[in-house]
């Protein structure tokens, strides 16, 4: 009788704790108390490596006509670094998110000489289903493509270069990140790194530019490159991995990532063609990038990130927690402002999002660091549109 009393209260005391780990002690600059998100947030498809699959990354979801859900993400074979080999790989939903397919479907085989990856999955106007990818040959060589499919992703256009392959350059396209604006343009936003010739190593620092096209994707702008505002010291933050988001006045807020301990933000009134300067914002994070869409049942900007605001000194520089937060003044202020993973050994990043009928759908790398790459493993997560807005 002692001995099932004492197992009760280990598991009582197991629970209190594992309730504790989801507690954060960061604050919205309202003063907002953070709570977890609840319990009926699911991680509903988790990919972890094996065998001769050792890396599957980030990846892109579209919604398909017939309802199915459609997600395409990087699938490794020849390694798990960033210029190992890789194809696109797809899997469905025919419920929502909630349950997806046990297999995967190969979208693209790989027509890089390293890999593909980097998926963005856009319904155009026109009715046509885009799809965008990083096509990676060297150090020296990464550019945008693009595919289109007139089938629902049965079948896909040859290539699209967006960049002429003979301008050459190493130019780095995130997951679900081309938009369409309200008028028709699309608009791709990159950072282009230029790494020395005849040098294997990798440049971080990054250039801020956008490629646009107003003919549905047949030819290609190129924007004007964003400067970053001098900020005190001799050592200026460098950018990296852009994402852009409409906002309700025309404008497009831009937004990257840095080392400079938060997202810094631009903003371009004429569809990216040029952006104010590059300035620190409130989102405060590590060198790890964020994503912003609108929500379309209110109308409000969702973000996902690694929030960092207080963050205790062992996790400085490390992508966790994975938080999600509401802009109700298009990307002034956020607020209910709740962490949905919270390892301290967890790698969150690359999130891509998706909104079902009630709830928002979440692919992102979610690796834990003492088992494996943090980017190894891709995770989807479905979480009800009215946990989105608990407090």
């Amino acid at each position: 009788m002692k001995c099932l009393i004492t197992w009760k209260l280990l598991l009582l005391f197991s629970a209190l704790i594992g309730l504790c780990s989801q507690r954060d002690l960061l604050a919205s600059e309202k003063g907002q108390s953070l709570v977890p998100v609840t319990a009926k947030t699911e991680r509903v498809l988790q990919l972890p490596p094996h065998g001769n699959n050792p890396r599957n990354s980030e990846g892109d979801f579209i919604t398909l006509k017939d309802g199915r859900i459609l997600f395409i993400y990087t699938h490794f074979t020849g390694g798990a670094a960033d210029h190992s080999s890789a194809f696109l790989a797809g899997r469905y939903s025919s419920d929502g998110g909630k349950t997806w397919t046990q297999k995967d479907q190969t979208i693209i085989e790989n027509d890089g000489k390293q890999n593909i990856m980097s998926v963005s999955l856009l319904r155009l106007q026109s009715g046509q289903i885009a799809l965008f990818y990083a096509r990676k040959n060297s150090i020296h060589d990464l550019l945008p493509v693009m595919r289109l499919s007139n089938d629902e992703g049965a079948h896909w256009s040859e290539p699209v270069e967006i960049i002429p392959a003979e301008q050459g350059g190493y130019y780095v396209l995130n997951n679900d990140r081309v938009i369409q604006l309200k008028n028709g343009r699309i608009v791709i936003p990159l950072a282009l790194h230029q790494n020395l010739k005849g040098s294997d190593r990798f440049n971080p620092n990054a250039r801020f530019v956008c490629y646009y096209s107003d003919d549905n994707g047949k030819t290609w702008q190129r924007g004007e490159e964003v400067t970053v505002e001098k900020q005190p010291g001799s050592k200026q933050p460098y950018m990296q991995e852009p994402g852009v988001v409409e906002l309700k006045d025309g404008r497009l807020m831009g937004f990257c990532r840095t080392n400079g301990g938060s997202q810094y933000v631009a903003y371009s009134q004429n569809g990216g063609k040029s952006f104010s300067k590059l300035k620190p914002s409130n989102i405060i994070s590590p060198v790890s990038p964020a994503s912003i869409e609108r929500i379309p049942a209110t109308g409000d900007l969702l973000l996902v990130w690694n929030n960092h605001r207080d963050i205790s000194p062992q996790l400085r520089g490390k992508r966790t927690p994975l938080t999600i937060a509401v802009s109700k003044d298009e990307g002034k202020t956020w607020e209910h402002i709740q962490n949905i993973e919270t390892n301290p050994n967890g790698w969150y990043c690359y999130t891509a999002i998706e909104f079902t009928e009630d709830g928002v759908l979440l692919g992102h790398c979610a690796g834990d660091r003492t088992k494996n790459n943090g980017l190894a493993e891709s995770q989807i997560t479905l979480i009800p549109l009215t946990a989105i807005y608990e407090k």
